[in-house]
């Protein structure tokens, strides 16, 4: 594949095709991990390892998979990928295995994952693969870090990265001493996602895209819940 079409494909899923902000994907770690900019790095840097990997090899499978069960099999190898990650993570930053908790493993389940998996990795060859999967991690982990920017800087007055670099904290004196608690609870995450896709979608029209939308219309995976859908409606 030519070097245009690896770069085009890295720089879609960090802006045009963004899995948070323009297709709307994963919005239930975004919700929840960026209470701080802290979390919000360790989790797009996981989720971006487990992507890059898990479209590498399903990549290199996707002649050898059966059509009938490639999707167990694709969850099979994100699952594989998803306890290494998290093996290494509680042996190596267990401060970040602790911030993420339980939003850890369900990476196994994040519908962006998957959805490159099925919609990309499983139809292109090994290296436009790996360069869409970094590009989507890279767009999963900017979404993330401005929520996370936003919100702890808001609620709580500081940016604190002590946890990755000793001494790395910035305070905002009149917001330290008079933090806007909302924003670090789960209204405040719903507030600042509201504002962000706004802000996406208002960028897109004046460039003549169509807006994102809460709803299926961006899921890699829309195609298959709708032949299971239609073939219930045929049954019934």
């Amino acid at each position: 594949m030519a070097e245009k079409s690896l770069a085009k494909e890295f720089s879609k899923g960090i802006i045009k095709e963004n899995p948070v902000l323009r297709l709307v994907l994963g919005t239930c770690p975004t919700l929840a991990v960026t209470t701080s900019l802290s979390s919000a790095i360790g989790m797009g840097i996981a989720a971006t390892l487990v992507l890059a990997c898990s479209n590498v090899v399903i990549s290199m499978l996707r002649k050898v998979i059966p059509q009938k069960v490639r999707i167990p099999a694709y969850i099979v190898v994100i699952a594989s990928f998803v306890t290494i990650i998290q093996m290494l993570v509680k042996a190596f930053v267990p401060f970040l295995d602790a911030q993420l908790g339980v939003y850890l493993p369900l990476i196994v389940v994040n519908c962006i994952i998957l959805g490159r998996a099925e919609a990309f990795a499983g139809k292109n060859p090994v290296l436009a693969s790996l360069f869409d999967g970094l590009g989507m991690g890279i767009g999963f982990t900017a979404a993330l870090m401005c929520m996370g920017i936003i919100r702890e800087v808001l609620g709580a007055g500081v940016i604190d990265l002590t946890s990755y670099v000793e001494g790395l904290k910035f305070e905002i004196p009149f917001l330290k001493e008079n933090p806007l608690l909302i924003f670090i609870l789960p209204p405040g995450g719903f507030f600042v996602f509201g504002i962000l896709m706004a802000v996406v979608n208002a960028f897109a029209q004046k460039k003549g895209k169509p807006k994102a939308e809460l709803a299926c219309t961006g899921c890699p995976m829309k195609d298959n819940c709708n032949k299971v859908c239609a073939e219930k409606e045929s049954e019934i």
